[in-house]
């Protein structure tokens, strides 16, 4: 039943998942803004991340830990996919690369499957973020709102690294045009490799700070996948700033259609992405580049 209560609840719920989604989806539409690799195995590096969260949660019982190993060791795993798997599909059809990443999913997902079994695994949130907090008019999961701080220090860390440095002006001009970034003489080889790690390190990390927010399951990432794609169509395909403003919308049509009928969740998100793309072909924040 609707109520102004329950509107704003869901309303900071899709301000909590929209952050998260704005994260996954920096590191996927930089993998594609760069690379040109539509990377189907995105959503089992947030699975992966969640889990191995998990398993240094279990030996440290530090969150802190746990969010710093479940980042680094999907950046590994990351730059070892690109090395030794995804270096080799630059060059080949969209759908070989398609092809590639959604079998590495596959097997990420029944790997996880096989280790830790179908059963879901539960990550505590620090002590500190533990409990609901009174913010005047309604009491909210002190964590959740916890989520959406976390979330932004992330993405301004990652702002810096892409607009900051110079890194992140190489990634930035090779979104624009890959073949100028390679006649300057730049090792765009390395350059890639880099980006594949951050990539995956921002999906990693989101799937261990949402672990305390939705139990981990081998699963969990083929929904995260599936609105990660729509967010970056949203924002348009490349653009960081659009990564963060598809999150968004996408967090709130989500949260607040699921408050009428969660059914329609997924019609209206895909609704919302069919005018996007009706209105600006690019995306709301995309511009014409890599096609």
């Amino acid at each position: 039943m609707m109520s102004w209560p329950n509107l704003v609840s869901q309303l900071f719920n899709g301000l909590a998942l929209g952050a998260l989604l704005a994260l996954i989806s920096s590191g996927l539409t930089i993998i594609y803004g760069t690379l040109g690799v539509l990377n189907l195995a995105h959503g089992a590096m947030f699975m992966i991340g969640g889990y191995a969260g998990f398993v240094a949660y279990q030996y440290t019982e530090s969150f802190i830990l746990a969010v710093i190993a479940g980042s680094l060791f999907v950046m590994l795993l990351g730059v070892l996919m690109e090395r030794v798997i995804i270096r080799h599909f630059y060059h080949r059809p969209h759908e070989d690369q398609l092809l590639v990443t959604f079998g590495l999913g596959i097997c990420f997902v029944e790997l996880v499957r096989l280790i830790f079994s179908s059963q879901s695994q539960l990550v505590p949130p620090p002590a500190l973020f533990r409990g609901i907090t009174n913010l005047g008019f309604m009491f909210y999961p002190t964590y959740r709102l916890a989520v959406v701080g976390i979330v932004a220090v992330a993405l301004g860390a990652l702002f810096i690294v892409l607009y900051r440095t110079r890194l992140g002006m190489i990634v930035r001009a090779g979104i624009e045009d890959s073949v100028m970034v390679d006649s300057l003489g730049i090792n765009v080889y390395r350059v890639f490799m880099v980006v594949f790690g951050i990539g995956a390190m921002a999906a990693g990390f989101a799937g261990i700070v949402n672990a305390p927010v939705v139990s981990l399951t081998p699963g969990i990432g083929d929904d995260i996948l599936v609105q990660t794609f729509v967010v970056v169509v949203i924002g348009g395909v490349g653009s960081f700033p659009g990564a963060i403003l598809g999150g968004l919308i996408a967090g709130e049509i989500i949260s607040v259609t699921s408050m009428f009928n969660p059914g329609y969740a997924y019609v209206m998100l895909f609704a919302a992405m069919t005018l996007v793309l009706v209105v600006r072909p690019h995306g709301l924040l995309g511009v014409q580049g890599r096609e």
